[in-house]
């Protein structure tokens, strides 16, 4: 046999194994929530307004339902943001009391699990599965700032108590840098999970992550005309049909939406919404009546103010704002998590004044208030 045929046939062989790979994904399917039936364990609203404080600072809060009903909350918490002190922390809310956080994951733990230097940790996002799993992303960099992110995962089947080793989440052969996570993913009907994700090294971008049932990356989708947008959060409505609402970090200052109509396998341009956008994250969830709730901060600059949004014709058009804090010019409400709980209570945290978190419940009168 001629040697020189050799690596021709280890290409042609490579390529008959790799060529299922190689084909277009079909289009997934969204788990749609369903309406959750009142439980007497749900959480309802805490007798403090603030979540336990961990350390002299707090930031970018998310929020899950537990499977016994109660609601738990993850952050970061240190000196002050990006300190290698920093650390997630987690607290649940059981009959009105946060309990005392507890550390979840800080750069120690990283190093030793993923035997890399890391240097901080930050943007955790909590998720439960339909098998009762719970998920934690978050974003950790070794070497400068928050473009130099990479996505790790870990999960929990106790409710948070203990969590698995931390993995850390390649989304690029080649550059596995800059990608970080800020709102809850969308669950599919093939067992897979799709998470909104952004780009920030250069040019920040959204992107559309979608794994498999075993969280292998089997696609990366970017959303065309999207430049200088991050944080996308999004909310279907349908088996295919979504919406996405991005923080603007560009020059019109305003929340900036695209659709998708195949499941997330191709997204729309973006337009901008008429709801102005300071370059501040925003929440978005999809509520038991099937309309949309939006917590953001409503105006063209500082994030002094924050807010609730309804739309009742799927994101098209949007209720006027229903102020929940309103402070001074250096205060700051900002970076809200919304969950509807077991019982169809509706939990809003952030952050408040960068020390600690903030929780309420949005009552049934506001929601029914925003038209």
């Amino acid at each position: 046999m001629n040697r020189s045929f050799v690596p021709v046939l280890f290409f042609v062989v490579a390529l008959v194994l790799a060529w299922p790979r190689l084909q277009p994904l079909p289009a997934p399917n969204f788990v749609l929530t369903p309406t959750a039936a009142s439980r007497p364990d749900a959480a309802g609203n805490a007798k403090s307004p603030f979540l336990p404080r961990f350390g002299a600072t707090a930031h970018a809060v998310t929020l899950a339902r537990a499977d016994n009903g109660k609601v738990i909350a993850a952050w970061f918490s240190g000196s002050r943001e990006g300190a290698q002190d920093v650390a997630i922390v987690s607290s649940t809310l059981s009959e009105g009391v946060w309990s005392t956080p507890r550390v979840v994951v800080d750069p120690a733990i990283v190093e030793r699990d993923s035997l890399r230097i890391v240097r901080k940790v930050g943007n955790p996002l909590l998720w439960r599965d339909e098998q009762n799993v719970l998920h934690l992303w978050f974003v950790s960099v070794s070497y400068g700032g928050w473009a130099g992110s990479a996505i790790n995962h870990m999960e929990s089947i106790d409710n948070g108590i203990r969590w698995s080793k931390c993995e850390r989440i390649v989304v690029s052969p080649f550059w596995n840098l800059s990608t970080l996570v800020r709102n809850p993913p969308i669950a599919l009907l093939d067992g897979g999970v799709a998470v909104p994700a952004y780009h920030e090294f250069l040019n920040k971008r959204p992107e559309w992550l979608r794994f498999d049932a075993h969280m292998m990356l089997v696609d990366r989708v970017r959303v065309p005309d999207s430049a200088r947008m991050l944080q996308p959060a999004v909310t279907p409505f349908g088996s295919q049909e979504a919406i996405m609402v991005l923080r603007d970090a560009g020059e019109a200052h305003r929340i900036q939406s695209s659709r998708t109509s195949n499941g997330g396998a191709v997204w729309q341009p973006t337009s901008a919404t008429s709801i102005d956008n300071p370059n501040s994250a925003i929440a978005m969830i999809r509520l038991h009546d099937g309309s949309l709730l939006l917590a953001c901060n409503p105006q063209a600059s500082n994030r002094n103010r924050l807010a609730v949004l309804r739309s009742t014709d799927q994101g098209d058009h949007w209720s006027e704002p229903h102020v929940i804090e309103q402070g001074d010019e250096n205060d700051e409400f900002s970076y809200p998590a919304l969950l509807q709980d077991d019982a169809g209570e509706v939990h809003l945290a952030y952050t408040w004044k960068r020390q600690t978190i903030k929780h309420m419940i949005v009552s049934r009168d506001i929601i029914m208030g925003l038209r």
